[in-house]
């Protein structure tokens, strides 16, 4: 984005989901690291701490600064984009990551919960920032997708505005993350010639809390592909800073490589439909 070689992200605002741990927590300090000014949005503001900190005891990193998000609540998301836009700062790079696996339940805005913290959050999340996003441009918007995706074969649109259904809720995980490759596609499109590019990627089987509420013994068996943060982060980055991937957009990649994603994903008829859909939903 910059071309200072030393700190190549120098002067730029990037806003990282789920920042406090895992991929998104290594993905906001090479961001920093590069002289970016990081936007860590996550829930707790005592568990964003050690990130802060260990942010602001880099030489000559970016600043970094707390803002409060809980994607299942849109009154939340609403709150962080009003937050972040009341700074009169550029945006970058936004950078969806946050995520759950595994949980049950049904988000408070009426969604279940996957979906509603995977695609729905972060959905209303990008549309509130894209005004500010394209009036920065070039920017990226970077969505961590899943390989899961490849296992869901289509969108139930009744089942997504109810509570879990499976015991494993896997199925589930699998649908949102099909919905952020439709979304970062249909995305690059609406997009296009816009200097905004697009990307959703699979980071590898990570080991993050996003496998917590994964019930035994699905998640021991799943602990034992478990890939590290800095290992998962790799695609992300690739996606976020590397100068190949700023002529390409709406793009799935694997291993900071582009890769096909499946079938169901490459539907555009599929991929309208959710965003007009989820565009009602928030409102």
């Amino acid at each position: 984005m910059a071309q200072d070689n030393a700190k190549p992200l120098a002067g730029k605002v990037a806003l990282v989901t789920g920042a406090n741990t895992g991929i998104g927590r290594v993905t906001a300090v090479a961001l920093a690291q590069q002289g970016a000014r990081i936007f860590v949005a996550c829930r707790s503001a005592e568990r964003a701490r050690a990130v802060l900190e260990e942010i602001a005891a880099l030489p000559g990193a970016g600043k970094a600064e707390l803002l409060p998000l809980e994607l299942g609540d849109f009154a939340s998301v609403r709150q962080c984009a009003n937050t972040f836009l009341a700074r009169g700062l550029p945006l970058h790079l936004l950078i969806n990551n946050a995520g759950l696996a595994g949980a049950r339940g049904y988000t408070k805005s009426g969604f279940e919960l996957a979906f509603g913290v995977n695609h729905m959050g972060h959905f209303l999340l990008t549309q509130l920032l894209l005004d500010r996003i394209k009036a920065s441009a070039p920017a990226r918007i970077v969505t961590v997708a899943s390989k899961a995706h490849y296992r869901a074969r289509g969108i139930d649109w009744q089942a997504v505005r109810q509570p879990t259904r499976t015991t494993t809720a896997l199925e589930e995980y699998g649908v949102s993350k099909l919905a952020n490759v439709l979304f970062s596609a249909e995305l690059g499109r609406r997009l296009a010639d816009s200097g905004v590019t697009t990307y959703s990627l699979h980071p590898g089987v990570v080991a993050t809390e996003v496998w917590r509420s994964v019930p035994w013994p699905f998640g021991w068996l799943l602990k034992l592909a478990l890939i590290s943060p800095e290992k998962g982060a790799r695609t992300t980055l690739h996606c976020a800073t590397s100068p190949g991937a700023a002529a390409e957009t709406g793009l799935y990649y694997d291993e900071c490589r582009l890769k096909t994603p499946s079938r169901v994903a490459r539907d555009p008829e599929l991929a309208r439909t959710l965003w007009e859909r989820s565009e009602q939903w928030v409102g």
